[in-house]
């Protein structure tokens, strides 16, 4: 329990005292956010903006993952399961600054093409799959509280790349509001510590660490990005000083897919991140229903920005949907101790 206290610290400390520094040396580089010209109009103020604040992000779990591990009795040595983890978070935080990189390079609000991006995270998956095979020796069936008989077999490669992909955009589709995003990741990465710490205290009944992967591990991954969160969250709330951009947001929905996995709740990740799903989803028929009979259900996709168009103040917005995503993840913790309880798990 130290050890994820003080990953979180960590992270907390690294993105509440270096984003300012970060605020002026991103500013001294022109490194400005790009606003959609069909977004609301109360957005173009935030043009220019100091944008890719997901370095920050990454910088904080970086060095939260490392120093969690010292302890009592002097530093504990890493995992392969924490250390894919963090890897693979690092090679999606690098494929959004890419992305955020051409934006602002070209000068527009599109950065990496569609199939560039879906390459790119295509490349990164299947790595993480292999390694996590491989390396970490994990399962290849599909999970939901815990391991199930559904074996993928070589679809477990095409399972890790819709879940990476579907989770890093969605979280990147929720991050068109001051704090939104980076808020309601927080709440789902703290679910995974609890998930994570919860597995670590019953090694028995779920049976991780006879597969080669470490709950208190990926526990502490899971920690060290909550504090991260957290402390760029002081400086990403409205009005915003910073926004993570892609760097962050394809790093963060890409970094819960990834601990899902690695803790066997690949499932359970639908539960948690559902403020995602519904932003996803949002999408997805504005734009099905727009092609099949020219009208859109929604003002504008994602949703959130329908209820800006339709009159809601941006922060309401933001604090009715982090209400969302907190009932999202209470029931998802609570599904996770039913299933617990009711195969015989006790404290």
């Amino acid at each position: 329990m130290t050890n994820l206290m003080l990953a979180s610290m960590v992270g907390l400390c690294t993105t509440l005292f270096g984003t300012p520094i970060a605020i002026k040396i991103f500013r001294r580089r022109g490194w400005g956010q790009l606003i959609r010209e069909e977004g609301p109009r109360a957005h173009y103020e935030k043009r220019g903006t100091p944008t890719m604040g997901g370095l920050v992000i990454l910088a904080g779990a970086i060095a939260g993952y490392v120093l969690g591990h010292i302890g009592s009795e002097g530093f504990a040595p890493f995992k392969p399961s924490g250390l894919l983890a963090i890897g693979t978070t690092a090679a999606l935080g690098g494929l959004g600054f890419v992305d955020d990189f051409i934006k602002i390079r070209k000068a527009r609000s599109l950065g990496l093409q569609k199939r560039a991006k879906f390459l790119g995270q295509l490349i990164i998956a299947s790595v993480f799959g292999f390694l996590a095979l491989k390396v970490v020796d994990i399962g290849t069936d599909i999970s939901f509280f815990r391991s199930t008989k559904l074996q993928l077999g070589l679809f477990f490669f095409i399972w890790v790349f819709l879940m990476i992909a579907a989770s890093s955009n969605g979280v990147n589709l929720t991050d068109g509001l001051d704090g939104l995003a980076v808020g309601s990741s927080a709440q789902v990465l703290a679910a995974f510590v609890v998930i994570g710490f919860w597995q670590f205290r019953h090694p028995v009944f779920y049976d991780l660490q006879a597969h080669g992967s470490d709950p208190f591990d990926v526990a502490i991954v899971a920690a060290a990005l909550f504090g991260a969160c957290a402390g760029f969250l002081w400086w990403n709330t409205a009005p915003a000083k910073i926004f993570m951009g892609d760097t962050g947001s394809l790093m963060l929905g890409g970094a819960m897919a990834v601990i899902a996995i690695l803790l066997n709740a690949q499932l359970l990740l639908i539960v948690l991140g559902g403020l995602y799903v519904v932003e996803t989803v949002s999408v997805i028929a504005q734009v099905a229903i727009f092609k099949r009979t020219g009208k859109r259900p929604f003002l504008m996709a994602p949703i959130h920005h329908h209820f800006e168009l339709a009159g809601w103040p941006e922060f309401t917005v933001i604090v009715r949907f982090w209400v969302l995503s907190g009932l999202s993840v209470v029931f998802g913790i609570g599904l996770f101790y039913a299933d617990f309880l009711s195969k015989g798990g006790t404290l």
